[in-house]
């Protein structure tokens, strides 16, 4: 009965992050940090053995290394980076690469069509303060979106929803 309410933690934490993304270009650390410390209550709880916790644990360290890096040459936000290592904590190693195709495919149609976007004249864009904030060339990407909306994609399709009907 436990799994299903600890089944959320995920997708609502990535939810969070891409509405706080979209609308204030951050994402907060709590959501980083809660999703960290979720996974390090619901692995056990979901019978993930020791080895699977540690092969997760060094995917989402793994990935953070790399995003930081990104982060240093400014490729990536800090705040995108530590998401980034959040969501392959809890997808895993299995899923890293269907997760890294995704979010890059996702980043660029986001890229995409906010550049366009950004290509209309002032004088036809008028809306709440975050869609005048996106449409600013100075502006960076809400890469949140993406990152969120991949793993919201994949996340159907891991060992959590197959331990969960097992």
């Amino acid at each position: 009965m436990m799994e299903f309410p600890l089944l959320l933690v995920f997708p609502v934490a990535m939810m969070f992050a891409a509405a706080f993304d979209l609308l204030t270009m951050t994402i907060p650390n709590k959501i980083s940090l809660a999703l960290v410390a979720a996974f390090f209550v619901v692995a056990p709880m979901s019978g993930l053995s020791a080895l699977t916790i540690a092969i997760h644990a060094a995917t989402g360290f793994g990935i953070l290394a790399i995003g930081f890096f990104l982060f240093t040459r400014g490729f990536l936000g800090g705040g995108d980076a530590k998401l980034l290592a959040a969501s392959a904590l809890w997808l895993g190693y299995d899923s890293l690469l269907d997760f890294m195709m995704t979010v890059s495919l996702l980043g660029g149609a986001l890229s995409v069509a906010i550049l366009m976007f950004r290509r209309l004249p002032n004088d036809m864009v008028a809306g709440p303060s975050w869609l005048m904030r996106l449409h600013s060339k100075d502006s960076g990407i809400p890469y949140g979106l993406a990152i969120g909306g991949a793993a919201l994609m994949l996340y159907p399709h891991t060992h959590w929803f197959e331990a969960l009907f097992a």
